[in-house]
């Protein structure tokens, strides 16, 4: 359960109202993620991470299912359940199929594990892998 009220649109002030119109409108739809709602009772922290997001996930040389495709994996490694599945839900507007899904999970599977024994051993990075 959130621990802010959820700021609904008629009852947003003017410029949380022209966030929630520029959601819907790039996202071609009325609705409105409660994450969105949630960060309405701070309108300057709204925008900031709104227009951040537009930047990161828009147009790039990472097409844009793959960039939610990451997204769907670091917020399952930081144990986001909420992004896990808003992404999951973009990705799936985005064309990603369930073989992809499928994929990804196993693929997300196989980073924790690894990662997990990696660090546990404190291997060493080999000097091929550093960037210089």
């Amino acid at each position: 359960m959130t621990t802010v009220k959820l700021i609904e649109y008629e009852d947003a002030c003017k410029d949380v109202r022209e966030i929630y119109d520029d959601i819907r409108k790039l996202r071609g739809s009325d609705f409105i993620n409660n994450f969105w709602k949630a960060l309405a009772n701070d309108p300057s922290q709204l925008k900031q991470i709104w227009t951040q997001l537009k930047i990161v996930m828009g147009p790039g040389s990472i097409d844009p299912l793959t960039k939610e495709m990451i997204y769907i994996a670091v917020s399952v490694a930081n144990s986001c359940t909420y992004c896990t599945h808003s992404h999951t839900a973009q990705a799936r507007v985005k064309g990603m199929t369930d073989e992809q899904h499928n994929e990804l999970i196993a693929i997300i599977g196989m980073a924790h594990q690894t990662n997990g024994l990696v660090t546990s051993m404190q291997v060493d990075v080999d000097e091929t892998f550093l960037v210089k």
